[in-house]
């Protein structure tokens, strides 16, 4: 096929058959909506590091919820912000903890939605790491008890799916056999497989205040110029019991998003992070990129590259528009 025979703007020439040729389909069935939920009462106070986006306390979760239900996006992940921090983050595993509650009033306002929730103590510990410390280091087996213990407080209370993010050896066998041992063998793992040591999370920590109080994250979190590591963490967590697994950041990783589409015949997610969400945002405000453009071309390439599932803050914005 060579030109003039074959002229590849035939197709192009309007949206309708630009639409009829579409290879890549993006749809508000694949996004996974982030919600910050804080202890306390009358919160809805915007993250400035995050444009449009919310820490929510839990009474002020039902009018939120109904509008990303009634935009049909499927599926929260909710991050819990405690009033009181420790070392062994004691808030996390409280049946009336910050997101136990949520969970809880998610289900009551909207049953039909999906309800994940993240498993990581960094909110809750006074250090902000994400597992025990023990001399200068996160100290890796003691911290699965604590993770376990964590993920089974969620499911009890009701949570769809965990989502186990600290990135400590083992932990999702570990996750899966208490909640197995538990009677709750039907609720399924998403796993941060792949999650980076990136720079990209630094609105993230503003919203969750959440930020490592010495050191950094690098001991636990992946190297990123590491590929083939990726997806070896990725094959032990199918292993070990995940049923989704997910890269951690998206835009900056596509190449590992598309390495694990073509390795593993399991659902692929995607975690369109903070910062990525923060620099259109920023952009945007600033006249120097269409945003709405930006944020489509942005999630259509993450889903290009292989995601099924993509989590991003950009999810209720990109639903209106999906459903114009």
């Amino acid at each position: 096929m060579h030109f003039p025979e074959y002229r590849p703007r035939r197709t192009r020439r309007t949206e309708s058959l630009r639409r009829l040729v579409r290879e890549t389909r993006l749809s508000v069935d694949d996004f996974v909506y982030p919600l910050f939920i804080q202890e306390g009462k009358g919160i809805r106070e915007e993250i400035s590091a995050m444009p449009g986006q919310f820490r929510l306390s839990v009474d002020k979760l039902a009018a939120e919820i109904k509008e990303i239900a009634a935009l049909g996006v499927p599926a929260v992940l909710l991050f819990g912000i405690p009033a009181k921090k420790d070392a062994l983050a004691k808030e996390a595993l409280r049946a009336d903890g910050v997101v136990q509650r949520a969970v809880k009033e998610i289900k009551s306002a909207a049953p039909e939605l999906t309800v994940i929730t993240d498993v990581c103590v960094c909110e809750y510990t006074d250090h902000g790491h994400c597992g025990i410390v023990k001399g200068g280091d996160v100290d890796n087996d003691p911290s699965l008890e604590l993770l376990g213990e964590m993920a089974l407080s969620h499911a009890r209370a009701g949570a769809d799916m965990v989502a186990p993010s600290d990135m400590m050896d083992g932990r999702v066998g570990y996750i899966r056999e208490v909640l197995d041992e538990a009677d709750l063998d039907h609720v399924p793992i998403m796993s941060y497989s792949a999650k980076y040591a990136s720079a990209y999370y630094g609105p993230f920590r503003e919203a969750a205040d959440s930020a490592p109080q010495f050191g950094d994250r690098r001991s636990y979190q992946m190297d990123p110029p590491n590929v083939r590591e990726a997806l070896r963490e990725m094959s032990m967590d199918v292993e070990e019991g995940a049923d989704i697994i997910m890269v951690k950041p998206a835009l900056a990783y596509l190449d590992v998003i598309s390495r694990a589409a073509e390795e593993f015949d399991y659902p692929i997610a995607a975690y369109n992070v903070s910062g990525e969400y923060s620099m259109v945002k920023a952009a945007a405000a600033q006249g120097w990129i269409d945003g709405e453009r930006v944020m489509m071309e942005t999630l259509t390439a993450i889903k290009r590259a292989g995601a099924d599932i993509i989590i991003t803050y950009h999810a209720l914005e990109a639903a209106r528009l999906l459903g114009r």
